[in-house]
């Protein structure tokens, strides 16, 4: 995780609580809690933060970063196509979101947030599976936070 100068490494654990609700769990490489919340699409549960991390700013990205990422369910109201992809736009007031899906294998690479007309976040997906992402890499347009997060699997 990159916020302006500042490199934050670590392990991220993402789990399903319910059919609403995720527990998100940043630890560093070894292993000592860092922030640790539980998320859904309108309510947010902070159950620890490290001292050092405990900043409104730092806490109000993450809460808004992860419910865009979590979001379960769009409504379409338009759908496009260019070479590679499947575009979908789904609106939500002032929000729109743009999701683009892989024309060879039907699978999730892109959502693309905006509000007001402006590119907020874009969010990138590599994926072989329609159910979970190898990697994931956030990137804020208006900020200088970039936040990488990839699958640790039994091998590596």
């Amino acid at each position: 995780m990159d916020i302006y100068q500042n490199h934050v490494s670590g392990i991220l654990i993402i789990k399903k609580i319910d059919a609403t609700i995720h527990r998100v769990v940043l630890t560093s490489d070894f292993g000592n809690k860092l922030i640790d919340f539980e998320i859904t699409e309108n309510n947010f549960k902070l159950n620890y933060v490290l001292p050092d991390l405990d900043k409104k700013i730092v806490i109000n990205f993450l809460k808004n970063d992860f419910q865009e990422l979590l979001r379960q369910s769009y409504h379409v109201s338009e759908s496009f196509e260019n070479e590679t992809d499947i575009i979908y736009l789904s609106n939500a007031g002032k929000k729109a979101y743009y999701l683009f899906y892989n024309k060879e294998n039907q699978l999730l690479k892109q959502i693309v947030y905006t509000k007001n007309n402006k590119e907020k976040i874009d969010f990138t997906f590599d994926a072989k599976k329609h159910i979970f992402a190898d990697s994931l890499n956030l990137q804020h347009k208006d900020f200088k936070i970039n936040i990488k997060l990839f699958q640790i699997t039994e091998t590596e």
